[in-house]
């Protein structure tokens, strides 16, 4: 039974995932309810119903806990949790109708139902039931807070976790076509809308407060900071959802090339030959290589990004194409983010880039490296001091930019924060003549006293 119960496990949290991706009604989405009742149908062989249920943040079947499976599904379960799901019953008589309408609940349900077994009943959902529904404890990556005013308690996202387990997740992924394994990429696709649905919007927080150290992970923290700034931008840009999460995911596997190549160097002992140099030099060919494999799964577009990301706006970039064509726009956005996060990580090193200077930087490449449209529109929704940067103002309090002024990106509204009897909300641009901001604190060191003010 355990084998069964895993597969059709797989099977369920897949097709939970390719709902919220696709949506019930996309014919993609059909195949994975036809996988969830062929395994349902060979689960049921050994019982009249299949349980599944969440221990302690873990999936289980009966009285088998598949931890390694709740690690790797470990957002599907606090999506769970989160809808109050905390056991599901599966009988034997079940249509597959009422699968489709159970998955479609489970994504689409409130977290104010007083009766959630008498809602799928309404449904016509009579072979699932689901078993005590009550006020989940904290999931893993959220803090509870007391009630409120109105008695109701709320939960907020700790970002950091969320970050820092979404750069163990996209490891993951990445190794994988570096090792030219078979990519999930459902499980990938719906982490890539996790990180855009929680996490874009709030790049600049991530950055003040998240500092992994370990030099084999910062690498994969750039990509994923990368990856979560471009689909920020695309988003502001009017891109749709399904662009969005295109562009996010090319993102993430822009430098695929040369993150291969410098886990081989970092692994040998002695010299480099010849065509180890020749990988270096030409890692956007050799990652349009490894991606090609995986057209099927993610489509043409990281291709196309993994081998435009160093052409350039001005094509004076590498590689050197055989015909004259400028690239496409979502390399010009992966390749403006990428700079700007590497320009904004060396703030936690010894040579400080703040904000200004990195400003200063890429405007200086204006025309040359970046698209002159996108490089404008990308401060007037960025800032020159984004959202979350601390900052001293002319008058010496301690403020915090709260939200970006796209007529004056200069200017931002700021909340002062230090001295904290003055705090106050100021619109710079209103009190430009008599007020501006100095300089930014950088948060890992003179700023760091004030980010629990933030």
């Amino acid at each position: 039974m355990t084998e069964k119960a895993k597969h059709f496990l797989t099977e369920f949290i897949s097709a939970v995932q390719a709902a919220k991706i696709y949506t019930t009604s996309h014919p993609k989405f059909k195949d994975f309810v036809d996988r969830v009742l062929t395994s349902l149908k060979e689960a049921f062989q050994d019982n009249a119903e299949v349980v599944i249920g969440i221990v302690e943040g873990e999936l289980a079947v009966g009285q088998e806990i598949f931890f390694e499976l709740s690690q790797k599904m470990s957002s599907l379960i606090s999506y769970l949790q989160e809808k109050g799901v905390e056991r599901i019953v599966f009988l034997r008589a079940l249509e597959e109708t009422e699968v489709v309408q159970f998955i479609s609940y489970l994504i689409t349900r409130g977290e104010e139902e007083a009766d959630a077994q008498e809602s799928l009943s309404r449904l016509g959902i009579r072979n699932i039931r689901i078993g005590k529904i009550t006020v989940a404890p904290p999931v893993k990556g959220e803090t509870e807070l007391e009630p409120d005013e109105d008695g109701k308690k709320r939960r907020v996202i700790d970002y950091t976790k969320m970050y820092t387990d979404g750069v163990t997740t996209i490891t993951q992924s990445l190794e994988t076509v570096m090792n030219e394994e078979e990519l999930d990429y459902v499980e990938l696709r719906y982490n890539m809308l996790n990180f855009m649905e929680n996490l874009m919007g709030k790049y600049q927080n991530i950055l003040n407060i998240t500092s992994i150290r370990r030099k084999d992970l910062l690498t994969f923290n750039h990509i994923l900071n990368v990856s979560i700034l471009a689909m920020f931008i695309s988003s502001k840009l009017g891109y749709s959802k399904d662009d969005i999460l295109d562009i996010g995911t090319a993102a993430l596997f822009h430098d695929i090339g040369k993150l291969y190549v410098s886990q081989k160097i970092l692994k040998k002992k002695g010299k480099l030959d010849e065509e180890e140099f020749r990988r270096i030099k030409h890692h956007t060919l050799l990652g349009t290589e490894m991606l090609f494999k995986y057209v099927d799964a993610m489509g043409i577009l990281p291709v196309v990004v993994a081998v435009e990301h160093h052409l350039r706006y001005d094509m004076k970039g590498y590689p050197k194409l055989s015909f004259a064509r400028k690239p496409h726009p979502a390399s010009l956005i992966v390749s403006l983010c990428d700079v700007y996060d590497a320009l904004a990580q060396r703030r936690a090193y010894k040579r400080d880039f703040p904000p200004l200077k990195i400003y200063n930087i890429m405007i200086n490449e204006k025309g040359g490296l970046f698209d002159p449209q996108l490089l404008d529109k990308f401060f007037e929704i960025m800032g020159v001091w984004p959202r979350g940067t601390i900052v001293a103002l002319s008058d010496g309090r301690i403020a915090v930019v709260r939200e970006v002024n796209e007529r004056d990106i200069f200017s931002p509204t700021v909340e002062v924060i230090s001295p904290e009897q003055q705090k106050e909300i100021l619109d710079l641009e209103e009190k430009k003549e008599e007020l501006k901001i100095k300089g930014a604190l950088n948060p890992f060191t003179e700023g760091k006293k004030y980010l629990e003010l933030i």
